[in-house]
């Protein structure tokens, strides 16, 4: 079947090839009858416009790249969290009546080529999702003239308006539950410290601890599941009487709670584990993780958020948005003999 072209919807409404234009390019510059007559004609003939013409006119693809910038094996291979956000901002741009392109950059390659993309104006903006600090994306990004939106703050000053949660606040809040439940000896397993999640996490807990008159204690992680049960382990070789962990995200706690079961410790009798993120997973946990306080920070609500109008416009620094957290306790630790 032959498709209906601009002139049969003109010729069935009765009006001129460029009122029809209009119309469907959505411009406000015909009368409603005149709209109404086009539109009537594009339904009957189910007219669809040819999205190359109609982007020369109007300048726009109406599609919005999503970027996730990760190295091969990194944390979206395992953080179930980020599902999360490329759901909540796909179904947000999708309601705006926006394609998403989902790209996933995960070489230097990968991301020279999502960089000229975006340049040749290929989408009208771009959600980046780039975790590491040596990433150069969110710069090449910034210089294309295009919208962009980083989800969450960009470990380098790049210029670019972001969607993130307080992480020194929640961290704190986690922290502090430890202390005032009696925890002498509060230790933390930190994320990849060249993330600015994993940095302000383990600035807060430090912070608290000092505040408190304790000792500092950690260990690195890279915020999966093996990192978490590997720190557990050094931090029982190296401080046997640890009776708490702040676990920078609940997948590292996931693997503490483990590397707890096989040496013999109570938990939370003996160790108390609070994590960070309250993912799902946490819910199906021997004893349910986090045990303790789990700063809630929706990655869901950030992904929505950054995928909203109200962006960087070319030319512009943008402003960036804070999502709040709350704490969820799911067991509360008992006082220490």
């Amino acid at each position: 079947m032959k498709r209906p072209t601009l002139e049969a919807v003109a010729a069935r409404a009765g009006v001129s090839k460029s009122s029809v234009s209009r119309v469907v390019n959505g411009q406000s510059t015909v009368t409603p009858e005149i709209r109404e007559l086009v539109l009537a004609a594009v339904r009957e003939l189910g007219y669809l416009p040819n999205p190359a013409a109609r982007s020369l006119v109007t300048r726009r693809t109406d599609a919005i790249a999503l970027i996730v910038s990760d190295p091969p094996g990194g944390l979206v291979s395992d953080d179930p969290m980020f599902s999360a956000v490329v759901r909540a901002a796909s179904r947000t741009l999708e309601a705006a009546g926006k394609q998403v392109v989902l790209t996933l950059a995960s070489s230097d390659e990968a991301r020279e080529r999502a960089g000229r993309y975006v340049a040749a104006g290929h989408v009208d903006g771009v959600l980046l999702v780039s975790m590491h600090g040596a990433d150069p994306l969110p710069a090449m990004l910034a210089r294309t003239g295009v919208p962009v939106v980083s989800h969450g703050r960009p470990a380098l000053a790049a210029g670019l308006p972001y969607v993130d949660h307080d992480h020194t606040g929640g961290a704190a809040l986690a922290v502090r539950h430890l202390i005032d439940s009696g925890r002498r000896r509060v230790a933390t397993i930190t994320g990849p410290l060249d993330m600015t999640a994993a940095r302000d996490r383990l600035a807060a807990y430090r912070d608290t601890v000092r505040e408190a008159g304790r000792r500092p204690i950690a260990a690195i992680g890279d915020f999966t599941r093996v990192s978490g049960a590997q720190a557990m382990r050094e931090l029982l070789a190296d401080e046997p009487d640890v009776d708490a962990v702040f676990a920078a995200n609940d997948l590292m706690a996931i693997g503490a709670l483990r590397a707890l079961r096989e040496a013999g410790r109570r938990v939370p009798g003996d160790v108390a584990v609070a994590g960070y993120d309250d993912i799902e997973a946490a819910l199906y946990t021997d004893p349910r993780s986090p045990p303790c306080a789990a700063p809630w920070t929706s990655r869901r609500r950030r992904g929505a958020a950054a995928a909203r109008p109200g962006g960087r416009r070319p030319g512009g620094a943008g402003r960036p948005a804070h999502v709040p957290h709350r704490a969820r306790i799911r067991v509360s630790p008992p006082e220490p003999a």
